[in-house]
């Protein structure tokens, strides 16, 4: 008895479905294109938005500057614990700090009651008011010289007061530029009296830039003795101070300087050191990280419908085909093979196209903002696994389709 002749039974390469899903895509290249979008959009989103979270999270750092962590605030909260305890800054504040350690500048300032419709100008008020060289709604703002000094006022004219102007209540003023220009200060060589109602002031310094409080430029510095002697003391709680300290100074000064202040009540002071820089930078990588990953889920989302669509079109119009491989030997799980190459393929594609179009907006946006731009390499090893992951999960419904179609029925058709 001969040997009986023996049927192997098919298979499918890897390579032979690469090449059929290569040539199935290429049979309709604009849909290729257009299906692979989804995936592009949603690939290329998620390494921008993690590139760009990095990048801005590195910034932070150089954001927080020198300046900022050197900087102290001191709000007087006396009328919130004692609605009896009036001011919680005594009277000589700033020499009661200058013997603590790390301090370099400390004032007080707060912003001066003015009765409603007070001008200023560089004419006076009386005899019905000015209509030139006058400006309404700017704030006058009493601060001591060490205030003033904390502030790190860059001068474009002048100079700033001092102490013995504080000491002897002279009535001079510091502006900012702003405020010059709306008043029509243009030099300081024809020494310019500026009127905050029918109280002259002279123009001692215009101030070009602070480091710190910027709101400042927008007001008119009045030396706080003067201020307190024409318009009386501030409203209880108005007041605040500030601090400008050593580097790595800020915190400790923020936990001596109440008790430095008032070691009766420490408790009517309330310091605001600077923030951690760690903390700052954790919450807004966290916050920016949920908001643009969302945003790139839904991409991703989008991207897989589209790709799980238009395989099941591809389905439909292929039943023919389909229904001839199975005739010819082809197995379901051959059939569902090949349409899940294909739509893994496609999302491989679209994740190495997103990937590279995410890289490029981060290194675009670095440059237009003279950042140093920072992609994890494990966010560029996972974008397109995150595009296959997504051809693979779009092409399950589609494949399981296709490997249910039947061979008989699918040549009648």
């Amino acid at each position: 008895m001969g040997d009986r002749a023996r049927i192997e039974p098919t298979g499918l390469a890897a390579r032979d479905a690469l090449s059929e899903a290569l040539a199935g895509m290429l049979r309709r290249p604009g849909r290729a294109v257009l299906t692979a979008l989804g995936t592009v959009l949603g690939v290329g989103s998620f390494v921008a938005v993690l590139g760009l979270t990095a990048t801005i999270s590195s910034q932070i750092d150089g954001r927080f500057n020198v300046l900022t962590a050197t900087e102290v605030t001191i709000e007087d909260v006396a009328p919130e614990v004692n609605e009896f305890a009036g001011s919680g800054f005594p009277a000589d504040a700033e020499e009661r700090l200058r013997d603590v350690a790390g301090i370099r500048n400390a004032g007080t300032l707060w912003t001066v009651r003015l009765d409603p419709g007070t001008t200023i100008g560089v004419l006076p008020a009386a005899g019905g008011g000015t209509t030139t060289g006058t400006t309404t709604g700017t704030a006058v703002v009493a601060a001591s010289p060490g205030a003033v000094a904390a502030l790190v006022p860059t001068l474009r004219e002048g100079r700033l007061y001092d102490e013995f102007a504080e000491r002897s209540r002279q009535r001079v003023v510091l502006i900012g530029s702003g405020v010059a220009e709306r008043l029509g200060i243009t030099t300081l060589t024809t020494r310019p009296a500026l009127y905050i109602g029918e109280e002259p002031f002279t123009v001692a310094g215009v101030i070009a830039d602070v480091e710190r409080k910027p709101e400042n430029l927008l007001s008119v510095l009045v030396p706080r003795a003067t201020a307190r002697e024409l318009w009386g003391p501030p409203e209880p709680g108005g007041a605040t101070m500030l601090l400008d300290t050593e580097l790595g100074a800020a915190r400790q000064a923020a936990e001596l300087a109440p008790l430095a202040l008032r070691p009766d009540h420490p408790e009517y002071l309330k310091a605001v050191p600077p923030p951690d820089p760690r903390l700052l930078r954790s919450g807004v990588t966290s916050d920016l990280s949920a908001l643009f990953l969302l945003l790139a889920g839904i991409c991703l989302v989008i991207g897989a419908v589209g790709i799980a669509n238009t395989t099941l079109v591809a389905v439909l119009e292929r039943t023919s085909e389909i229904g001839l491989r199975r005739a010819l030997g082809a197995r379901g799980r051959h059939i569902a093979a090949q349409f899940l190459t294909e739509s893994a393929t496609l999302g491989t594609l679209g994740g190495l196209v997103g990937t590279s179009l995410g890289e490029l907006t981060v290194v675009a946006v670095s440059l237009a903002r003279d950042w140093t731009p920072v992609i994890h390499p494990a966010t560029v090893a996972a974008a397109p696994l995150t595009g296959l992951l997504t051809g693979l999960l779009a092409g399950l419904y589609p494949a399981w389709r296709a490997a249910r179609i039947e061979p008989a029925e699918a040549l009648r058709r």
